[in-house]
């Protein structure tokens, strides 16, 4: 059937003299309509002839050794471009392993699309034991934020438009396309297929806050004698970054970017109080969020991380106003996409505003300061094996210089202490696991920000995020993308040298001891580097991306350097019982 449908576009019908179309090129068609160029996947049963033929037409298919990294992939494009990222897998366990990316983007808030061919609805129905055979479409809606069906071949532009109109608009998120296999194969006539296709107008059309949401805002801001601004990935997504640089600016309050909104303003900026996180959390009476929600990673604006109970009043700017009043009163909600809503408050703000008291600002930038010179120290020896210090010392160098780089980074302590040891420069730059805090992301992040950007990436991992994804070093050296791996290996998750005490199998957080990663980049014809000090990891860093080339760096530290859980380890439950 597929290789007959491969031909269909041109075929013509001996009994009307028309020329015909599939559903293979419908939904290629479809694509291009809208602007898809990339589709990120792992080709089989039933989409194989599908990835052929949308090679063929231009679309760009970029072949993963597993789905769950592609869809990983796909996200993150999403995140930088504001259009859906594609992810293409086949059925049932294909579905099943982009099915987690999915769920990753609609938490993360990242416009993506999972197309995945199925078994025929008939023989699903009635449970008949079809090839991969499953409901993927009821497994798919609990986790995402749309889901759809395409069973005949006239339905396919306006299956394809659902799709994009739901990823983008409003609050992003992850939306499932169900492509079952005889779809692909059925034949209608050209012109009428051509008309049955949509192109998307105004996918995410802007949300206006409302005047008087906006007045509110601002006034609850003036008020403030300890005012906070706190960056979340949400406004990295928003591309609004001169309009959001003048409202921080104009206002004159301190900012904390999130890890993901890290170079909205640099990090080095006078206003930056991200060197000062625990006093201005503790301290500020006003805290505006844009683009942030209040979920764990800010301990849900309450407990000990956040001072007296309510001694603070929140401002929050979201596009859903579900998401306010989720954890705390929000006494200022501004509902609206962000572009709007800054442009809405720079122009309320008129020709001048308040500065902020002196003392406030003056505080922060004193424990900023202290909190710097403290750790300027660590970040600047030279040991071998390496701390984990000494090793972001010199990548905090590195990014400095080449600010222009995609930084991608996972892992435990590798992720904790990277976020707050290396400054950004420059928005959407720092790409990490994001809300949902899941390993694997790694090479499927770093595969699709060189592709979507052109630029070289640094993807900064832990021995243990990068075994969920390691095998996709073998697509970035296929494609030969500009990609330097740097895995910080300590020989285990957290630290290498716990110990089993009864019995003589590793203990559960240990991997073998003195692994050669970089050897993996070099059985694909990549460039392996060994580096066991600052000096000789800095040295390997910047030639590899000088070069270009695909390069993984094994960074050897310290088997004993690193803590349960990096910095999240109050969420790991112990046990109530003492040990004998």
């Amino acid at each position: 059937m597929a290789e007959a449908a491969v031909k269909a576009k041109a075929a013509v019908s001996a009994d009307t003299d028309q020329e015909l179309t599939d559903g293979f090129h419908l939904i290629i068609d479809a694509l291009k309509l809208n602007g898809v160029k990339t589709i990120y996947g792992v080709p089989g049963i039933p989409i194989t002839d599908f990835g052929r033929m949308a090679q063929a037409e231009g679309i760009r298919m970029l072949s993963f050794r597993h789905e769950q990294n592609a869809g990983y992939a796909a996200a993150i494009a999403g995140f930088l471009t504001k259009q859906p990222g594609i992810c293409l897998t086949v059925s049932a366990p294909g579905f099943l392993n982009g099915l987690t990316a999915l769920a990753h983007a609609t938490t993360n808030c990242f416009p993506m699309i999972l197309i995945s061919g199925s078994s025929e609805r008939e023989v699903v129905d009635l449970q008949q034991g079809d090839y991969e055979e499953m409901d993927q479409l009821a497994i798919a809606k609990p986790l995402c934020k749309a889901a759809y069906r395409i069973l005949h071949a006239a339905d396919i532009g306006i299956g394809v438009a659902r799709a994009i109109r739901s990823a983008v608009s409003g609050r992003p998120g992850g939306v499932y396309l169900d492509l079952p296999a005889k779809l692909f194969g059925q034949i209608m006539n050209a012109d009428a297929g051509k008309k049955s296709l949509v192109k998307v107008i105004d996918a995410a059309p802007a949300q206006i806050p409302a005047p008087a949401a906006i007045k509110r805002a601002l006034d609850v801001l003036k008020s403030a004698k300890r005012p906070l601004i706190i960056l979340g990935k949400g406004a990295a997504y928003a591309q609004a970054d001169d309009a959001i640089r003048s409202f921080v600016e104009k206002s004159g309050v301190p900012f904390l970017p999130m890890s993901m909104a890290k170079g909205l303003l640099p990090d080095t900026h006078p206003q930056c109080a991200g060197a000062a996180r625990s006093t201005v959390l503790k301290d500020s009476d006003v805290v505006m969020m844009i683009g942030a929600r209040l979920n764990w990673l800010l301990s849900h604006g309450k407990g000990k991380n956040w001072g007296e109970p309510g001694s603070k009043k929140f401002i929050q700017i979201d596009i859903e106003p579900k998401e306010m009043d989720s954890n705390v009163e929000i006494v200022a909600p501004v509902v609206g996409d962000i572009a709007s809503c800054i442009d809405a408050l720079l122009a309320a703000m008129g020709g001048k505003w308040p500065a902020p008291p002196a003392d406030w600002v003056n505080a922060v930038k004193t424990k900023r300061e202290e909190n710097v010179a403290k750790m300027a120290p660590r970040l600047m020896n030279n040991n071998s094996p390496m701390d984990y210090h000494g090793a972001l010392g010199v990548l905090r160098t590195i990014v400095k210089e080449r600010p222009d780089a995609i930084l991608v980074n996972e892992g435990a302590n590798t992720l904790d202490l990277a976020r707050g040891v290396i400054d950004m420069y420059q928005p959407r730059k720092r790409l990490d696991v994001g809300t949902w805090g899941v390993m694997g992301v790694g090479m499927g992040q770093a595969i699709a920000a060189a592709i979507e950007t052109g630029k070289p990436v640094l993807a900064v991992e832990g021995d243990s995020a990068f075994g969920f994804c390691g095998m996709e070093v073998e697509t970035i050296c296929r494609y030969k993308l500009p990609v330097c791996v740097v895995i910080f290996n300590n020989n285990g998750i957290y630290r290498g040298t716990d110990v089993n005490p009864a019995g003589s199998d590793p203990a559960t957080t240990v991997f073998v001891a003195g692994a050669r990663y970089d050897k993996m980049m070099e059985a694909f014809g990549g460039v392996g580097v060994n580096a066991t000090s600052p000096d000789e990891l800095k040295r390997a860093v910047n030639t590899a991306m000088d070069s270009g080339k695909p390069t993984l760096i094994n960074a050897v530290i310290d088997p004993a350097a690193g803590s349960e859980s990096g910095r999240i380890g109050n969420l790991n439950p112990q046990s109530a019982l003492k040990k004998k």
